[in-house]
């Protein structure tokens, strides 16, 4: 992502830039928080929300998504979920700025605030709302998941962390959102590591990354610049370079983009971004 200045209560936003286009950088460890049974699912449709939604334990909003878990058996699997960045990143630039090993031999900021769309809705908070729907279906379909942060309020954990955290998962999932200077560039991509941890490993995170994108194509549009398969290879990402798993970051959407920021800022949106990563998840299996 680019840097640009956010709400008066965010900092400047740490920067890995593509060519012509953006990406956010990764970060981070902790344990799955509780979760409640997932709900009968129903067909939600990307649109500007209206009437009163619930409250789920850990305060988000609650909206039925249209996948039904239970009709997957996810039973003896375990799927780690990195929503990107932190709610509290923002206060205490100290720590987040800390050098943290990348990986790869050198060293980078233990995070960043992440980005926002134009009326100022914090990536964190996308990622940590689709995160946690992602969570509930996955449990409801058997798996165990563990989550890179317990909260939306806390700092980090540190980008190479975040890699770390998933030994001896399936795979890791890490959840993003694009933030380029411009509101023209449009459409979901993902991203792996390369060279990967090894050979099998980053074969499996390729094979990962593509039925995430199959999956994800079902309902979104990929962003044209990564090529047909909207998949990105990288050496630079921490999260990515100290995973011992399969592991994929999904910038779901560019932030500064109209349309694309409407969706990400709804409930049924972010019900429906839940779902498409449950799908390609379940598809990878």
């Amino acid at each position: 992502m680019t840097q640009r200045l956010l709400a008066p209560s965010l900092l400047l936003t740490a920067v890995l830039l593509l060519p012509g286009l953006a990406a956010c950088d990764q970060g981070s460890s902790g344990s799955a928080s509780a979760t409640t049974q997932a709900s009968e699912r129903t067909t939600s449709k990307a649109k500007t929300e209206s009437g009163q939604a619930g409250k789920t334990a850990d305060g988000r909003d609650d909206t039925a998504s249209a996948s039904d878990p239970g009709e997957f058996d996810l039973e003896g699997k375990t799927i780690a979920i990195d929503p990107g960045h932190n709610g509290g990143n923002a206060s205490h630039p100290s720590e987040i700025t800390r050098q943290v090993p990348d990986g790869r031999g050198g060293t980078k900021d233990c995070n960043t605030t992440g980005t926002s769309t134009d009326s100022d809705y914090p990536e964190a908070d996308f990622t940590w709302d689709v995160g946690s729907r992602l969570r509930e279906s996955l449990e409801a379909a058997g798996a165990k998941v563990v989550l890179s942060r317990k909260d939306n309020t806390s700092v980090g954990p540190c980008v190479d962390e975040r890699g770390t955290f998933a030994d001896g998962a399936d795979m890791l999932v890490s959840i993003h959102a694009n933030g380029s200077e411009s509101s023209s560039p449009k459409g979901f991509h993902l991203i792996v590591a390369d060279p990967g941890a090894d050979e099998k490993t980053e074969r499996a995170s390729t094979t990962l990354a593509k039925s995430l994108g199959h999956s994800m194509g079902e309902s979104f549009s990929p962003n044209s610049a990564y090529g047909k398969d909207a998949i990105s290879r990288r050496p630079d990402l921490a999260g990515l370079n100290n995973a011992s798993v399969p592991a994929v970051i999904v910038e779901c959407g560019e932030m500064r983009n109209p349309t694309e920021a409407k969706l990400m800022e709804s409930k049924t949106g972010r019900a429906k971004y839940a779902d498409a990563l449950f799908q390609g998840i379940v598809d990878w299996y």
